[in-house]
């Protein structure tokens, strides 16, 4: 079925490159760099090296202390970063500078893969997290390039899409060198799916080796201070449709607390525009994080429309909504928060996370709520009971260090790699 898969995507390019030019309408930075895409590169000085595909923001973020391990361990090693969306590679420049090289992933083309892998030449493929190509893996295999999938989760419903390709996916996912699993249910899914059992190991997730920089928290305190001692819930990454049910919580929170401050926190930076027009729409005073507004006591909500700073408003709030949870997206990470001991809460939609968040709900460190009414309750009760507040986050804070250890582990597998070869 791969060379059906291949011809599908040939056909589907045009779509591809509009798609391309579409986002580019709201985030310019999408018509920079175009060929790397098809894997169309300059000579690379990064050969020999490690690449490591991260996909955009959250998994650059997760894979920043493996990268900073991995160049202290190995100062001369070579690495090359790639990402899809713009807002990935503007977090590995802000996170690595020059000491890594950023590229554009290639489509899944074998004329745009083989490009790439002739350009590059990495001694090790790490994939974070979910990333499966069919041909990327098959020209792995052919050039004998060690494949790791780390950090890796699989969703039930994602599981169960993939084991209607029958074969085809077998073989896809029979290729992985090693798949570090998240969890023993996701190592279960990829051996499900064709993964040998000597080639999954089951590290936990990287996430829970979550820091937070001193530097951060200074500056959590010093904007806190900018806020006035008034009480402050984030909305941290909403995405689309979920605006609108953030801000109607918001309203309901001001009857209760008048001085109540909502920073709203867009997942992508193209609607950043669109959601500070919502909250003038719907009657809000806004201030935007990106302009410098001051905060005065009228102010209802700021708006932190920059990339790279949402652990600086969650470092400096008393309470954590994690968005792409009451849209079915699938959530975001609700780690963050947590590893500030804040009390943490989400919609019903966190399949991306699911264990994580199952372990927060156990541990009576987070809740789950359906509907912007259920959400305003819950941000009151916090923000009016400090003890109440005190004690969801100390749960959420032990849940993080109790299940820290993964980073190190991955490390070591990708160690032997480095080292053996």
């Amino acid at each position: 079925m791969r060379p059906l898969y291949t011809l599908i995507l040939y056909l589907s390019l045009p779509l591809a490159i509009l798609r391309l030019y579409w986002r580019s309408l709201k985030n310019p930075a999408y018509r920079n760099r175009i060929p790397e895409r098809f894997g169309w590169l300059a000579e690379q000085q990064v050969k020999n090296g490690l690449w490591i595909h991260s996909v955009s923001v959250g998994e650059t973020q997760a894979a920043e202390p493996l990268v900073k391990q991995l160049q202290e361990r190995f100062p001369g090693l070579a690495i090359v970063i790639t990402t899809t969306t713009p807002t990935g590679a503007d977090r590995v420049h802000k996170l690595f500078g020059d000491s890594v090289t950023h590229l554009y992933f290639p489509y899944d083309l074998p004329f745009a893969v083989n490009g790439f892998l002739k350009a590059v030449r990495p001694k090790l493929l790490v994939m974070m997290e979910t990333e499966v190509w069919p041909n990327l893996l098959a020209e792995c295999e052919r050039q004998s390039i060690p494949t790791i999938l780390a950090n890796a989760r699989l969703s039930e419903r994602s599981a169960k899409g993939y084991a209607r390709l029958g074969a085809f996916s077998r073989q896809t996912f029979g290729r992985i060198g090693l798949v570090a699993a998240q969890s023993p249910a996701d190592a279960e899914r990829f051996l499900g799916l064709g993964v040998k059992s000597d080639r999954v190991r089951v590290t936990g997730s990287i996430k829970f080796d979550v820091r937070v920089p001193a530097m951060v928290r200074e500056q959590a305190e010093s904007l806190r201070r900018t806020w006035g001692g008034r009480p402050v819930w984030v909305a941290a990454s909403t995405r689309e449709g979920e605006d609108e049910q953030v801000l109607a919580a918001h309203r309901l929170v001001l009857e209760k607390l008048p001085q109540a401050l909502l920073v709203i926190v867009p997942r992508h930076p193209e609607r950043f525009d669109k959601v500070a027009l919502l909250c003038q729409r719907e009657g809000f005073s806004c201030a935007r994080r990106s302009t410098n507004d001051l905060c005065h006591e009228e102010t209802a909500v700021f708006l932190g429309d920059t990339m790279g700073e949402l652990p600086l408003f969650l470092a400096a709030a008393d309470v954590a909504f994690v968005g792409g949870s009451l849209v079915p997206t699938g959530g975001h990470n609700v780690l963050e928060p947590a590893a500030l001991g804040l009390p943490v809460v989400f919609g019903p939609h966190m399949f991306n996370f699911a264990m994580v968040s199952r372990m927060l709900l156990a541990e009576g460190a987070a809740v789950e709520v359906t509907n912007s009414s259920d959400l305003a309750d819950w941000v009151v009760d916090w923000l009016s009971d400090a003890n109440l507040r005190a004690q969801y986050g100390e749960r959420a804070l032990h849940v993080v260090e109790a299940n820290k250890g993964a980073l190190g582990r991955l490390f070591d597998i990708l160690q032997a790699y480095l080292v053996d070869r």
